[in-house]
């Protein structure tokens, strides 16, 4: 099959654009139409890359080892083991461009809602009588992504969000009080189409945003390197890349006090592509210590690109956070 690298019509020479628009990944080639180039969902190129999704590239090679029961592993567990189970396989999926229309996706989801659904009204894993915020602002976001913005159990997830802010603005996984890590919430609250806030998400999220701000993104503590070395799948780690994308998704990419984090993402740029620095930055960090005394806690990486080379989904979201901010590929609309 021959692969084309520039969409039918499309001007230009940019090879970054170039590269996304390869036909080899299509979820890859379908974001970079769709968000970055502004294609509708009626172009024949754009239908032509959704409808590739799922029969090659990464989401084929994922979908290959789902069971027919909708999940990835195990039926007993769907949250571990880390990171090859059906809520790490379900976060990656919906960020390549896959919906409920795919049975597929339908019976995993709708399994995954319904065994994370938790009486408080959030999400939590299996086994736990709690919502538990890394789960509930990451499966709350996976599902809007997915379609199920009008269910229930995911508008119930985003009240609970609201509810269990801290008061200084931000999140909390561990009962910290707040911590730039726990940056989920707001990842979530950046995928909800705007007519669905409520008076108390706005309020949520204005005051989430100044956490970040006044916090210039990585502000708390002693430096920590994993938070500047990009990485994918992003589960519920926290780097600048990160942070940069569901605070211009929400709006804030203008402040001043964002300066600095984008002149380190425009840094990191080589010849307008990323790097995948590192696919579980806390393996390789702060955490390496404790999972060598841990070791039947410690993940099983799980990786789509090649670490230490240029990456089409770091590349992606940086753009599109560059893109947001003007300095992005100009949209056709």
């Amino acid at each position: 099959m021959t692969r084309k690298k520039r969409a039918k019509g499309e001007a230009g020479s940019d090879s970054t654009l170039d590269w996304l628009l390869e036909e080899d990944e299509p979820s890859v080639r379908y974001l970079t139409l769709t968000k970055l180039l502004g294609r509708s969902e009626k172009d024949p190129d754009v239908k032509e890359a959704k409808g590739a999704i799922g029969k090659f590239g990464w989401a084929a090679q994922i979908l290959a080892k789902q069971k027919p029961g909708g999940w990835w592993m195990q039926e007993e567990n769907l949250y571990r083991p880390k990171y090859l189970s059906t809520n790490w396989m379900l976060l990656i999926l919906s960020d390549l461009g896959l919906t409920k229309e795919k049975p597929a996706i339908a019976r995993a989801c709708e399994l995954w809602r319904d065994r994370f659904s938790k009486r408080d009204g959030g999400f939590g894993s299996d086994g736990s009588n709690r919502s538990h915020l890394c789960i509930a602002g990451n499966t709350a976001r996976a599902l809007v992504k997915f379609g199920y913005a009008e269910d229930p159990k995911v508008k119930s997830a985003f009240e609970w969000l609201v509810k269990n802010q801290a008061a200084n603005g931000g999140w909390s996984c561990f009962g910290s009080g707040g911590n730039i890590d726990s940056w989920e919430g707001m990842s979530a609250f950046a995928e909800l189409p705007r007519q669905m806030w409520t008076r108390s998400m706005k309020s949520a999220v204005e005051k989430g945003a100044e956490f970040y701000l006044r916090k210039e993104m990585d502000q708390q503590g002693a430096r920590y390197e994993p938070w500047y070395r990009f990485h994918y799948p992003v589960h519920y780690y926290y780097d600048l890349l990160v942070g940069l994308d569901f605070m211009t998704a929400l709006g804030y990419g203008h402040d001043n006090r964002l300066a600095r984090a984008i002149a380190l993402l425009k840094g990191k740029s080589r010849g307008g592509r990323w790097d995948l620095d590192a696919v579980h930055p806390d393996v390789e960090g702060g955490m390496a210590d404790w999972y060598s005394k841990h070791q039947s806690q410690a993940p099983t990486p799980f990786s789509l690109e090649k670490p230490g080379g240029p990456s089409k989904m770091i590349t992606f979201r940086a753009t599109l956070v560059l893109q947001r901010l003007g300095e992005g590929p100009h949209v056709t609309g």
